[in-house]
């Protein structure tokens, strides 16, 4: 897995090109390398090709570091506010 880049605590990642079983593993897998600096992981599914990218994000994807998930305006960006 790639590095991440981290700038004031948040993390964008991009999932859209990723098949869902695919996107879970990553996420979950990102979920338990990053560091304490991350505080915020943004995740960037959209939303007009389906749903299905959405609802790994938002349902399937688990983790202790979730404090909880926040999902805003744009349907298309799921938020992960970690402890």
């Amino acid at each position: 897995m790639a590095g991440y880049h981290c700038v004031d605590g948040v993390v964008r990642v991009d999932i859209h090109n990723m098949f869902a079983p695919d996107a879970r593993k990553y996420l979950e897998r990102l979920l338990r390398t990053v560091g304490d600096e991350v505080r915020v992981i943004e995740v960037i599914h959209g939303y007009h090709g389906g749903t299905s990218l959405q609802h790994t994000a938002r349902v399937e994807v688990r983790s202790k570091k979730i404090l909880r998930r926040g999902f805003g305006l744009n349907p298309g960006v799921t938020v992960y506010y970690l402890k």
